[in-house]
């Protein structure tokens, strides 16, 4: 992740590092300031929301590199920022941090448009923790202090914590203004839709508000990096096709804790067991593809897509399964005809890869960022 920001650097003044509370951003940041003799403000802190209360006055002497956590909890910096960046020659280079809130995006995109670089960032994934991790990276999820926690039962409770200061604190520090136990609500019935097709009026039904409001509350969820909405892949094939998105919890350790699983046995047993190995895997390859051109497929005729990814202008499809020997389906069959498919991946917890036939193959998600790599 370093090398990938010291890349963004080269073509840009400004580096926006964007991912949810707590996924290692300010460690990350630390470790590039401490490397570069770099000026640290962190805007959590009152001393340094007091230096940068007059932001021209104390950011325009300074040369070299300037790091900014938690940016947008000052959004009357950007502007300045814009100036600073249009210095020529160029004295002095920015790494920002922020929470994924629609306002910092917001604020970048109004005052910093071309002078930018966002570079997202997650919590662990199954390159960094090793393949031998599977098992508790998927129970506990990427959060640092969840996967690295002494046991299940801390690692549990500091989820609980998480979502109850997140909803309680974190949101309303962005602007959002909606009552945490209404969020907490959605949240909840968010994790029993995961996986499936979004359905605003359905979720409103049941929770006693209008479709709208629930647009709002996935709205907010989603641009804080906790929930992820998959568009629908639609073209003119003769066929009734779903436009509606899928929607997943980012991380398998919150769906597990707002499902209220005590344990990876009950997991096991659990009827989102599927539902969850999807959303586990969906989130490990979009780690290595982009979000950016990434949709699944769905008639109403039942063929489906669990993944479609584009690369260098072709077509790839990917399946999840939990499953020791997947096999090809005929929804399979129907997806890689009508969708052109280069090649289909059949992505399952088991140890082993092989062909399933010419154009699809079974690969064990420990091989999937090799296989992966050869697409790109």
């Amino acid at each position: 992740m370093l090398a990938r920001i010291e890349d963004r650097f080269r073509s840009n003044p400004i580096v926006l590092l964007l991912g949810p509370r707590q996924c290692g951003k300010t460690t990350l940041a630390r470790m590039f300031a401490a490397g570069r003799d770099a000026e640290y403000f962190d805007l959590e802190a009152p001393a340094d929301r007091s230096r940068l209360a007059q932001p021209m006055t104390a950011l325009e002497p300074l040369r070299g590199w300037v790091v900014i956590d938690e940016a947008q909890l000052q959004p009357e910096l950007f502007p300045i920022l814009r100036v600073l960046a249009d210095r020529r020659p160029l004295t002095t280079r920015f790494l920002l941090l922020g929470s994924a809130s629609p306002d910092l995006a917001r604020g970048v995109s109004e005052s910093l448009a071309g002078r930018v670089a966002l570079v997202p960032m997650e919590g662990f994934d199954l390159s960094e923790v090793g393949t031998k991790s599977l098992r508790a990276l998927w129970w506990r999820g990427g959060f640092p202090r969840s996967f690295l926690a002494s046991s299940d039962e801390e690692s549990r409770q500091w989820r609980e914590d998480f979502i109850q200061t997140f909803l309680e604190r974190d949101l309303r520090r962005f602007g959002v203004l909606v009552a945490p136990m209404a969020l907490r609500r959605f949240w909840n019935m968010a994790a029993h839709y995961h996986g499936q097709i979004w359905n605003a009026s359905e979720i409103g039904r049941s929770l006693g508000e209008a479709h709208t409001t629930v647009k709002r509350h996935l709205d907010v969820l989603c641009g804080a990096f906790v929930m992820r909405q998959l568009p629908p892949w639609f073209e003119n094939l003769g066929k009734r096709q779903v436009k509606s998105p899928k929607v997943y919890l980012r991380d398998s350790g919150l769906l597990h804790a707002l499902l209220g699983i005590p344990s990876f046995a009950a997991l096991e047993a659990h009827p989102k067991l599927g539902a969850s190995w999807e959303g586990f895997a969906v989130e490990e390859v979009l780690r290595l593809t982009g979000d950016r051109e990434a949709y699944f497929w769905n008639t109403q005729g039942g063929a489906e897509l669990d993944l479609l990814v584009f690369l260098g202008g072709r077509r790839f499809g990917f399946e999840f399964k939990y499953a020791d020997a997947p096999v090809v389906t005929k929804s399979l069959h129907v997806a890689r005809q009508d969708l052109k498919l280069r090649r289909v991946f059949v992505v399952h917890p088991g140890g082993r890869s092989y062909p399933l036939n010419e154009w699809a193959e079974a690969v064990s998600i420990r091989d999937l960022r090799t296989r992966v790599e050869k697409l790109l």
